[in-house]
């Protein structure tokens, strides 16, 4: 079995990192055979949903696109039963075809916006894949899921499974009343002695609890030839069924059946009786019947009969009921006709006194039996606190049940008052006294409601008690049945939690979205402002005055441009490229920066070795990751204090947690704030776990520094004492020659010698296309512009003698790397240089195009065009 995904040299397969079983299928599966398209060619928010999907504990399953093709997690694939794996990957309508409706409904709703919930909701489902159904109980919750342009692309599906819970509640609920039942029938046959009047009484009764259309019972005759039908066949207007038959009609295998003393089944006609037989029971309005026979000392005594005039199919419950009022039924018959016989002389008087003293003694006996029965049948119980109380409220007795739940043994609790349970403010308000008032006055009180256990724990409870009478009606005292329900709220609270999650991963996705698209729209503006710069410094007179203005005007537009790279590093719209970098220059150079965003009442205290080895990693992630962790150590100092900044060289020997033997310098932001609970520091790099309250932090900083660090081959460390402060620990990998040196821009541009070329320069922004030309003949370059892809296409057709393509990335229409391809069938040698603001471009064309980042200057445009005819010859 998968159970963990090793992380692809492809960063496409990181966001299933430490996902479990799920994780790891999910990155083997081959998805270019579905909708959804390669797992490379996935869109941010697909992967967002799926990774937050593979690491929720709760089981859930994502329907993607207008097919719903299934991506669910560890969770999910257990109730899947036999149906996982195959379910991975396909559409939702042929995962689960017995409920192809219903899911088609669930994909309408969803991908129009809306939200569905069920509870309590049955389905039948096929979960061996074999054919065979069950009835399956649900809490379900459906939401749409949005793809990067907005708009509904999915549907998530949160499901909890209740089966055992709705069985179990039905399974205690019949109990019951099959009890209150056998103890009314006693009731209404006990004071008669007319064995009519008990049998009529019996068999109204038995139909009525059985929903039959009615009940009936027959006496044999002596030489048990035959029988004869009574009962109330004959008021429901059927009496030719009333009257004495032949038992031989009846066929040998119901004979018999019945005389070894097994009940004769019939439902519909066909079970237990050959097709002659049946004829017979047809003839007399029989079509599901249970005839339970009454066998004394090895005679066929009488039968009584429950009887359906449709098709019905019996359950074994049903017939165990129809055994049990049979023997009691005659157990009162013989005693109603052995009271009548003794009636006439005082011999048989005192015989029948004998004979009901033996009968008392015999039911005493079996009450008592049946009271063990009971008592072991509650004790067993541990799923439910069964106790009772007497009217003042005092504890009687005490089951399994309730010493599970609640913690106390029974010889700590029986003789004590039941107000035990209740929290103090529940019992100063009354609650205790409340309830019994209610259960004497209604006969029941239902409610739920904290209680406390014998340790002091608290539970969330489901109460129920029930007033107890004797015969004349006298309050003798309180049932109570008490049920835990803290794991049904925790459960509503995990969902709760689930569905803040989603709106969290969903609203930082379309924040992202929304910064990443105005800093390319700056890149463009800024781009504009400094080609316009560089050209004009050539072109004014060579005045200090005016070349200090306009050299302020180009530190303040790269300013710009820095930022705007934040930004899309912020978005995730920027390529992760490892620098050599000096941290104690950078963390000196952003001190302003960090200043400004946490506010004058923190103080900043900077502290770092001499000679610090330099450290290979992203510059923009590391600055983010900078700035967030100095945001937090001021949250957690509301009333000021000191943020301190501290680096230090390590050395890791043996594999230490996440890091691998070597060199590092862990980066460090300590504060003397709040600190973290031990229960909280586990859980701080969780996605989406916060502590600052709802709308104020989206539970998503620590985790991306935490990926960034492990993606740079270190780690985040965070060591936290409540109360008295945290340090937040970057290991840093100490760079070796495979880091890239930083490009610092040339200041001036040399004029440029050689061989002039014909280039053609594509951009939908007039004001790049114009500034790039600008600066392309400023260095002696012909130029033609175009402003889509289909212009370019046309010029190239008509000019052969072009000798270089630079082009933009995101255009409307044709983007640059489908121009790119198309050039390439064409042209398939001329230079190309893609001009773009962040590395949206497909993996594939980034490592065969030459790419020139914007904003650029002049100097790293004539670099680029060099490169690029280099590269070509």
């Amino acid at each position: 079995m998968v159970t963990s995904l090793r992380p692809a040299p492809d960063a496409s397969y990181e966001f299933l990192a430490d996902g479990g079983e799920m994780g790891g299928r999910i990155a083997a599966f081959d998805w270019a055979a579905t909708s959804a398209g390669p797992i490379e060619n996935w869109p941010n928010s697909l992967r967002t949903i799926t990774a937050y999907v593979v690491h929720c504990p709760v089981p859930l399953v994502m329907l993607w696109g207008e097919d719903g093709v299934m991506i669910y997690n560890d969770a999910y694939s257990e109730f899947a039963g036999e149906r996982h794996p195959k379910l991975l990957g396909s559409k939702v309508r042929e995962g689960w075809p017995e409920v192809a409706d219903f899911n088609d409904n669930v994909m309408k709703v969803g991908l129009a916006g809306g939200t569905l919930a069920y509870r309590n909701h049955v389905l039948s489902l096929d979960r061996t894949g074999t054919g065979v159904f069950e009835d399956v109980w649900l809490n379900l919750d459906y939401s749409p899921v949005y793809g990067d342009d907005g708009r509904p692309a999915g549907v998530l599906a949160i499901v909890f499974e209740i089966t055992d819970a709705v069985k179990a509640e039905q399974a205690l609920r019949q109990s019951e009343a099959r009890l209150r039942f056998l103890d009314a029938l006693g009731k209404t046959t006990a004071s008669s002695i007319d064995p009519a009047e008990i049998l009529a009484a019996t068999t109204e009764m038995l139909a009525a609890e059985l929903g039959a259309s009615n009940c009936a019972y027959a006496d044999m005759d002596e030489d048990q030839d035959g029988f004869t039908i009574r009962g109330d066949w004959a008021r429901k207007g059927i009496p030719s069924i009333v009257g004495h038959y032949q038992l031989a009609d009846f066929g040998e295998l119901a004979v018999g059946k019945l005389s070894a003393g097994l009940p004769l089944v019939i439902s519909d006609n066909e079970a237990e009786l050959p097709p002659h037989e049946a004829a017979t029971f047809a003839a007399i309005g029989i079509r599901a019947t249970v005839c339970m026979p009454l066998v004394k000392d090895g005679r066929l005594t009488a039968l009584m009969a429950a009887h359906h005039d449709q098709p019905h199919a019996w359950t074994p419950e049903e017939i165990a009921l129809i055994h049990e009022v049979t023997d009691r039924s005659w157990a009162h018959v013989e005693r109603a006709a052995t009271a009548v016989e003794l009636r006439h002389t005082a011999e048989q008087l005192r015989e029948l006194n004998v004979a009901l003293e033996t009968r008392a003694v015999e039911r005493t006996a079996a009450l008592e039996q049946s009271l063990i029965q009971f008592r072991l049948l509650v004790q067993g119980v541990t799923d439910y606190a069964i106790y009772m109380l007497d009217p003042t409220g005092i504890v009687s007795s005490w089951n399994a049940g309730a010493e599970r739940i609640k913690g106390y043994a029974p010889d700590e609790i029986v003789g004590r008052h039941f107000s035990a349970f209740y929290a103090p403010e529940d019992r100063e308000r009354g609650e205790p006294v409340r309830a019994l008032e209610t259960a004497r006055e209604h006969g029941r009180f239902l409610a739920e409601g904290w209680r406390i256990r014998k340790d002091g724990s608290r539970f969330r409870a489901s109460v129920v008690i029930d007033a107890i009478h004797d015969d004349d009606g006298k309050l003798i005292g309180f049932a109570k049945i008490t049920r835990d329900v803290t794991e049904r709220e925790e459960a509503q609270r995990e969902l709760e939690l689930a569905r803040e999650a989603l709106f969290q991963s969903q609203k930082i996705e379309a924040i992202g979205q929304l910064t990443g698209g105005i800093a390319h729209d700056f890149n463009n503006l800024l781009m504009a402002i400094m080609s316009g710069l560089a050209l004009l410094r050539k072109r004014v007179p060579d005045d200090p005055q005016i070349m200090r203005l306009i050299d302020n005007s180009v530190q303040a537009a790269e300013r710009g441009a820095a930022l705007t790279q934040r930004m899309l590093a912020f978005a995730r719209r920027q390529e992760l490229k490892a620098e050599r970098i000096d941290v104690a220059q950078l963390v000196t150079g952003m001190r302003e920066l960090i200043q400004r965003a946490i506010g004058p009442e923190w103080q900043i205290d900077i502290d770092f070795p001499p000679g610090l080895a330099e450290v290979s990693a992203d510059v923009n992630q590391l600055e983010m990751a900078l700035l967030n962790l100095a945001v937090n150590a001021r949250d957690a100092m509301p009333d000021g204090g000191d943020v301190c900044i501290r680096a230090e060289a390590c050395e890791v020997v043996a594999q230490q947690g996440e890091l691998p033997p070597g060199r590092y310098v862990r980066l460090s932001v300590i504060d003397h704030g709040t600190g973290m609970s031990a229960d909280t520091l586990t859980r701080a790099t969780e996605p989406f776990f916060t502590t600052k309250g709802i709308g104020k932090g989206t539970g998503l900083g620590l985790s991306m520094i935490h990926g960034f660090a492990r993606q740079i081959g270190g780690t985040l460390e965070l060591e936290s004492v409540e109360n008295e402060g945290t340090s937040a620990h970057i290991w840093l990998p100490v760079a070796g020659s495979e880091a890239a040196w930083p490009t610092l821009p040339a200041e001036d541009v040399e004029p440029a010698t050689g061989d002039y070329l014909l280039i053609l320069a594509v951009d939908d922004d007039p004001l790049v296309l114009m500034n790039t030309a600008a600066l392309l003949e400023d260095l002696g370059h012909t130029v033609i512009e175009a402003e889509s892809g289909v212009q370019a296409l046309a010029q190239l057709d008509e000019r052969p003698e072009i000798g270089m393509l630079i082009t933009d990335q995101a255009m409307p229409g044709m983007t640059g790397s489908q121009l790119i391809e198309a050039v390439r069938e064409r042209r398939p040698g001329l230079p190309i240089i893609l001009a773009t603001g962040y590395g949206e471009t497909p993996a594939d064309d980034a490592a065969r195009v030459l790419r020139l980042n914007k904003p650029f200057n002049q100097a790293a445009l004539q670099r680029a065009v060099a490169e690029a005819v280099l590269e070509r010859s």
